[in-house]
Formats: C-alpha cells, structure tokens, sequence
C-alpha cells in the first residue's frame, strides 16, 4: 500500500514538473515571439512611415535595419552576461527595455524618435533572444530537449511571417502606429509569466568577464551585417560598404586571435572543431541565408507580377510558415530514428529540392501555383533542418555557457539572413536588369533607364509609353522572372553543397 502511494506521489510531482515546464517553454516563446514580429513589422509600413516623417527611402531603411544591427551585434555578449547575471533577470530587464521602446516607436513624432527607440529596441532584443533558448536548454531535461528546442525554432523560424500577416493587417485596419500593439502585449505578458513561472538559474566561474572579446565581437558583427545591409542599394565598391567590410574582417581576426589566449574566453574558437557545433552552425547560417534571400524576392513576385496587395501577400507565405513550423515539432521524432545528421540532410534535400521546383515552375501565367508546390517543399525541409542544427550547437557548449551557446545560435541566423538577403537579392536584381536590357530595344532612353531600376519602377513609368505600355510591364513581369530563377538556381547549389558537408562532416548522432 505504502509503495502505490510513493509511486502516486511521484507521479503526481512528475506531472506537476512536466505543467511546470511547460508554462516555461510557452512563456520563451511567447518572448522570443515578441523580438521576431518586432523584426519583420515595419517592413509592411514603409510608405506610410516615409510620408508620416517625410523621410528618405534611406532613412525608412535604417529604422529597419537598425534594429537587425544592435540585435546581431549584442547578441554575444549579453547572452554570456545573461549566464553570469542570472537567466531570470536578464529576460525580465530584456522585457522592460523592449516594451517602453515599443510603446516610443508607437508614439514617434520624428524619424530621430523612431531610430532611437528601434536602438533601444535592438538591446531589448539581444538581452531576451539568447535567454529564450539558454532557458529551454537548462531546464528541460535530456528526453524532453528536442522537443522544447523544436518549437523554440518553430517560433523562429515561422514566427517573422506570422508576424508580418498580423502587422500587415494592422497597418491595413488602423494605422502603423498599431504595428507595436503586438509586440507591447507580448512583451507583458511574457513578463508576468516570467515572474511566475521562470526559474533564476545563474553560473558560477572564476573567470573575468571577457570585456576586449565582447567589444571585439560587436565591432566585427556591426561591420560584416552594416556592409550586408548597404551593399544592395550602395553597391559592393562603395565607401561604406568597403568600411564595414573592412571594419568586420579586422573585428572578426582580431576577436579569434583573442580568444584563443584567454583562459575564460567569450566564445572558444577551439570548439569549432567539433562536427556539431561546426555543422550546426553553417547549416543555420545557409538555411536562413536562403530563406530570407526566397522571402526578398516572394513579395515582389506577388505585388508586381501578380498584381497583389500586401496583406494577400503576406497571407500567401502562410503555408510555408506553418508548414516550416509543423516540420519543427516533428524533426525531434524523425532525428530519434534516422539521427540529427541524416534530419538535417533530408531536411536540406526537401529545401534545395524545392527551390529547384520554383525555379523550374514559376511564371508570369502560371500565378501562385506555379510557386506553391516549392514553397510548401522549401518549409517543410527548411523546418525540419533548424531544430537539429539548433540542437547541435546548444550541445556543444556546457550548462554554464548556454547563453553563449544560444547567442551563437542567434547570431548565425541573423547573419545568415543579411547575407541571404544581400546576395540573392542582388543576384535578381542584376539578372532583372539584364533581362529587361535585351526586352526593350528600341524604347526611349528615359525609360529603359527608369526600368532597369527595378519592376516596381517599370511598372510606375509604363503608363507613360503609351501603346507600347503593356508591353513594357509584361516585360518587366518577364524579366524578373528570369531573375528570380538564377537566384533560385544558386540557391539549390548553395543547399547540395550543404547537403554533401552534413552527409560528410554532420553530427556523428
């Protein structure tokens, strides 16, 4: 009798760790949720926002990108910070300093006020995104890791088009000013959730706090992401773009050489050796690459070849989030029976495959179907790649340094979709270019130059060719086209390179 309610009492304590994890794995999310709609919000207000300030197109990408810069950039060091200080509280001083920058970029009245509260809003970011995943993976035990982690990169992986669908909607209903509602209300209730619910975990080591390797790390990572983020509209021999570049590749040896005398380093460089945390990370840094350079060249697609809005846009990335975020859950299962590496092979398969298909199918007439069978084929295999990937890095580093771990994670996504976006991007933006060039000999000069800008401007200045106008949009429509297939084609080589180095170098699990 006494042993069935020993067995009864243990049973129910498990339950109750079991409900107890549970809150926590929906209250990171909740947070991380927050920081990626926070990412992708402002893009479906671009217009509205340069009319409201009277500001340059320059000025309306730097509240954009600023926000990308100090996130990538502090990624590092605050979430070694978080290690030392305590998980807890670095989430909930993360939580308090993105919702009051929220609640200043709703109330803006200058693009100054905007950029400043985007800033601010970038440290928010970088104090909570590191915390989210340190969290999961010092708490949930081994048995039940894949599975947090698994969610954990579906929030991240679908959540920036989930995400851009409500602000789209919001933008569309009331004004962008409604674009922080979401991430305000978020950020509240991840905070009440976190008192309640988050344990304070915190490491102890002998070690100093790697000051000159942080500094190090953020001058590199500004550098690289700045020239990532200017070289599409400044061009890859411009002044800024050449100083970042520079400026990030005296960071980054500067930040290794570094590292690698210091007894408690920031980041081990010597750690790059082991296949998971190597394989792990260049998988997250193609596999975002390739998805944020695909999601640069969707929306045009639908606006200017298909003639859509931008809420129907949105609406129409929907089965490839939920399917990228459905393959999330389920990669954990397929890895206990085939193992991380060969998931995150069949995953990498399934994306190139489907980036073949686009390339293949797409069309002026052949519309959202002729799109849809690879986008559902990119998501699913995209999806069931991150959270192996993911796994592989957080595992590489011990307890005490999961904050490290999970920044390193962060910041592989971040530059690997600057870097997605800046090279696809200017791959359909010169093949566009040069398509258009051989399409319209024999239109004034004004016009084929206005046209080879891009189809957005093509459009615009058709009406004033006059007969010949809907030839010139039909054009455009082709021309792009075309480009979007060179860049699907690089994109499918970029992932059967990356397929042969998980087959060759994967995790040995």
């Amino acid at each position: 009798m006494w042993l069935k309610e020993n067995d009864m009492i243990e049973k129910i304590s498990f339950d109750q760790n079991k409900r107890q994890r549970r809150t926590i794995l929906i209250t990171v999310c909740i947070a991380l949720m927050a920081v990626i709609a926070s990412v992708t919000g402002l893009n479906v207000a671009q217009p509205k926002l340069a009319i409201e300030f009277n500001a340059s197109q320059s000025t309306i990408l730097w509240m954009i990108n600023i926000y990308t810069i100090s996130l990538a950039a502090l990624l590092l060091p605050l979430g070694a910070m978080g290690d030392r200080w305590g998980r807890k509280r670095m989430l909930l001083v993360g939580l308090g300093v993105f919702g009051v920058a929220s609640v200043m970029s709703g109330l803006a009245m200058s693009s100054y006020m905007m950029l400043a509260a985007r800033l601010m809003s970038g440290v928010g970011a970088a104090m909570i995104m590191p915390v989210t995943l340190a969290v999961i993976t010092s708490t949930f035990p081994d048995e039940e890791r894949s599975k947090a982690i698994g969610v954990w990169t579906g929030v991240a992986g679908g959540g920036g088009i989930l995400g851009m669908y409500l602000s789209a909607i919001l933008v569309d209903l009331a004004t962008w000013r409604w674009l922080f509602v979401l991430p305000i209300v978020l950020a509240i209730v991840a905070t009440m959730m976190t008192l309640r619910s988050i344990p304070d975990s915190r490491e102890k080591t002998e070690h100093k706090f790697d000051i000159i390797g942080s500094l190090l790390s953020i001058i590199a990572i500004i550098g690289i992401v700045f020239a990532l983020h200017e070289a599409p509209a400044q061009g890859w021999v411009a002044q800024m773009t050449l100083i970042g570049i520079t400026a990030g590749v005296i960071g980054s040896i500067g930040f290794v050489m570094w590292e690698l005398r210091q007894d408690g380093p920031l980041l081990d460089i010597r750690l790059f050796r082991e296949r998971g945390l190597s394989s792990g990370s260049v998988s997250l840094l193609a596999v975002f690459g390739v998805q944020a350079g695909i999601l640069v060249v969707l929306f045009p697609y639908f606006q200017e070849v298909l003639g859509w809005s931008g809420l129907r846009s949105t609406l129409a990335m929907m089965p490839m989030a939920l399917l990228m975020m459905l393959a999330s859950g389920l990669a954990p299962k397929v890895a206990i029976r085939l193992g991380g590496r060969f998931t995150m092979a069949v995953g990498v398969m399934l994306g190139g495959g489907g980036l073949a298909v686009m390339a293949t199918l797409v069309s002026i007439d052949g519309g959202y179907l002729s799109v849809l069978p690879g986008m559902l084929a990119m998501g699913f295999g995209m999806g069931l790649t991150m959270t192996p990937s993911t796994e592989a890095v957080t595992s590489a580093l011990p307890i005490a340094r999961q904050g490290v771990a999970s920044a390193l994670n962060d910041v592989t996504r971040e530059l690997g979709t600057a870097l997605g976006v800046a090279l696809l991007g200017a791959l359909v933006t010169s093949g566009y270019s040069n398509a258009i060039s051989t399409r319209l000999k024999g239109f004034p000069a004004s016009i084929l130059s206005t046209a080879r800008e891009g189809i957005a401007n093509a459009i615009a200045v058709a009406h004033t060719a006059g007969p010949q106008s809907k030839m010139l949009i039909r054009a455009a429509r082709e021309s792009f086209v075309e480009g979007w297939q060179q860049a699907m084609w690089i994109g499918t080589v970029v992932m059967a390179v990356l397929f042969i180095y998980i087959i060759v170098r994967g995790p040995r699990n």
